[in-house]
């Protein structure tokens, strides 16, 4: 149990926490949810350690472990993915090492009727114990399997871990955070850097392991899958939900309405009452009463309204004038690294006005294009952008790309023209940066402060073509509604990498298909393009293993129909020998976890390692959970 009490951090413009209590029990799945600033990812750092409370404590029980994913980290250097993942199993080799070195000891001694023997054999079996708890005859089918899980391939575990992008290498972190047998599991924006395959992937794997989880994210439908619970961060305070985040915002609306009635109810109490001390208070004989009345009012505590609106991005993108009728023209464009063909021959044509959304897994050389659009890297074949056009990038490491040595105010004034530069504080203020906000260092800034930052940048120039690359990741939902709603009103051309379906809705009118190294287009827009692929959500397709062929010249014959029909039947069954598989896992983990509990109770501990019974049940238990693990993995990889 992870307890909170009375924390309390403030800065010197406001107030980040007052005095909030809270209990993470031993299974919670919780979504911390607040406008961006409003100190979740804060709160992660105060519950992982990594920032001291000003006031009140963090306290948990000893032998307590604690994972944490922040969202900005320092990687390390030197190592393979596979050997830097199997750091997270430290303390499982010293207990190796351990185990060795008293085996060493025993096979030495004679005196096997001593007392320092019998304390040798204690400490083996001790030791032995505890590591078989933590997973120790497992950990390196574990480390493969978690690996394989969040995307990378059999192929890349012996490459260095340096070759590989950021977002690949936050993976790397997070697999080292689910090897452990962490108690409470601290994961900020963990979806960000995750395409859907290895974000349904996650979802499955938290939603039935043991710890507890405590989660910051931005995905709607990620939150509905893993958290049972929601708190709320509101002006310092906390609002404490036993739903998930759909079931949350019912309760929300139906608890701000309920301010707003005891508001009103007091308004009218209160000028009632100030009714009758203005009767009464020049009256000698009611002069008393007057006197209690106005003590009334003074006692009377105010009920505030919480606004959940009044924290809200408003901006519009600044257009210039109109580019030729063809926006962008690519042919035969191929792209490769080493021996492995990213892009192959693909042929593209973009129009004025068009809004467009690059869809497909990630490694289909969505962000390659994007890149070799703005020319940060060079391929082969013909890319022309039209007459006239005017480009606004927002790259996925947009964020990253930000001085942190600057103000808010320096990032923007350093590049604003100087017709712009008298509207660069009211252009901030539309982005909720008021105040001494703008004086803030950008290293300081929350991830979607950030977000909101890069954002404004692009505001600074017309432009009549916005490309951009998971413009989402860091801003939250109320954030997005409002950049949906500037990108539906720019009068120009749009070009969007999303994995954000809800995003997506009604705001592109044409797909292009990132696959096996080949574009293929779709019209439409992103329901349009699942009704095409026969598929129910945007999930489903990215899940999709393998390519559908079509030779596009002549109509599907009989045969072919009816091979559709079986692969189509074939997949259901997996799907349902999947949800079956999943819920005898999430049963058989909640059994362990009562024997694990029972093991770790000192009054029970010694009783329960001298009973034959009990270790055997507890051993079958975790073997029969391992082959489900392994059964569950042949199914997500078929």
């Amino acid at each position: 149990m992870l307890s909170i009490q009375n924390l309390t951090l403030e800065f010197p413009t406001r107030t980040i926490f007052n005095g909030i209590s809270f209990l993470i029990n031993p299974g919670d799945k919780v979504s911390l949810v607040g406008r961006n600033g409003a100190g979740k990812s804060t709160l992660l750092k105060i519950l992982g350690g990594d920032l001291p409370p000003q006031e009140g404590s963090v306290n948990h029980p000893k032998e307590f472990s604690i994972g944490y994913l922040p969202q900005e980290l320092v990687f390390p250097e030197g190592k393979t993915v596979r050997e830097e993942a199997e750091t997270a199993f430290e303390e499982l080799r010293a207990m190796e090492r351990s185990i060795e070195e008293i085996n060493e000891q025993l096979a030495t001694r004679t005196d096997y009727e001593s007392e320092s023997y019998i304390d040798i054999i204690q400490k083996l079996t001790d030791v032995t114990q505890a590591y078989e708890m933590k997973g120790g005859y497992s950990a390196a089918g574990e480390v493969e399997k978690v690996l394989f899980g969040l995307g990378f391939k059999p192929e890349q575990l012996d490459l260095p871990l340096s070759t590989f992008s950021g977002g690949w290498r936050m993976r790397v972190e997070l697999a080292k955070i689910l090897l452990l047998n962490h108690d409470v599991i601290l994961l900020d924006e963990p979806t960000n850097h995750l395409d859907i395959e290895s974000i349904i992937w996650l979802e499955a794997f938290l939603k039935t392991h043991s710890a507890a989880i405590v989660l910051v994210s931005h995905d709607r439908n990620f939150m509905d899958t893993v958290t049972n619970r929601t708190i709320e961060i509101v002006n310092g305070n906390i609002y404490d939900y036993p739903a998930h985040y759909s079931k949350f915002l019912v309760l929300r609306e139906e608890r701000v309405q309920q301010q707003i009635n005891a508001k009103k109810n007091q308004e009218k109490e209160i000028k009632e009452t100030q009714q009758l001390i203005d009767r009464f208070r020049a009256k000698a004989s009611k002069a008393s009463f007057a006197q209690s009345l106005v003590k009334k009012l003074d006692r009377m505590e105010t009920i505030d309204v919480d606004e959940m609106e009044t924290g809200r991005i408003r901006f519009s993108f600044p257009s210039a004038n109109p580019s030729g009728k063809v926006v962008l023209k690519l042919e035969n464009v191929c792209k490769a690294y080493g021996e492995k063909n990213v892009l192959n021959g693909v042929d593209m044509e973009i129009e004025r006005g068009d809004r467009v959304a690059f869809l497909g897994q990630n490694g289909q050389g969505k962000t390659t294009l994007v890149r070799l659009l703005m020319n940060e890297i060079h391929g082969e074949g013909i890319v022309e952008w039209g007459h006239n056009v005017k480009v606004g990038y927002y790259a996925q490491e947009q964020t990253t790309w930000l001085d942190g040595d600057k103000t808010v105010l320096q990032t923007i004034e350093d590049e604003a023209p100087d017709e712009i530069r008298p509207r660069v504080r009211s252009m901030l203020g539309a982005f909720m940066f008021s105040g001494d906000d703008v004086t803030k260092k950008v290293k300081v800034l929350s991830g979607g402060e950030k977000g909101r930052l890069a954002l404004c940048k692009l505001l600074l120039n017309p432009v009549n073509v916005l490309l951009m690359d998971e413009p989402t990741n860091h801003l939250d939902l109320k954030s997005k509604d409002v950049l949906k709603q500037a990108l539906n009103d720019f009068d120009g051309t749009v070009i969007l990498v999303s994995h954000d379906r809800d995003f997506l809705a009604g705001l592109t009118d044409k797909s292009f298909e990132f696959k096996g190294g080949k574009v293929k287009e779709h019209l439409g827009d992103i329901h349009s393009f699942l009704e095409a692929k026969k598929m129910e959500s945007f999930r489903e397709y990215e899940l999709q293993k393998k390519e559908e062929k079509h030779s596009g010249k002549t109509k599907q014959n009989k045969s072919q129909a009816k091979a559709q029909r079986n692969e189509e039947k074939a997949e259901r069954k997996r799907l349902k020998q999947l949800e079956k598989t999943e819920t005898a896992i999430a049963e058989l983990e909640s059994e362990i976890a009562v024997m694990d509990d029972q093991l770790q109770n000192p009054e029970t501990y010694k009783q329960l390692l001298n009973d034959e019974a009990f270790l055997a049940s507890y051993n079958a238990k975790k073997a029969e959970l391992e082959k489900l693990m392994d059964a569950w993995s042949d199914l997500m990889n078929v």
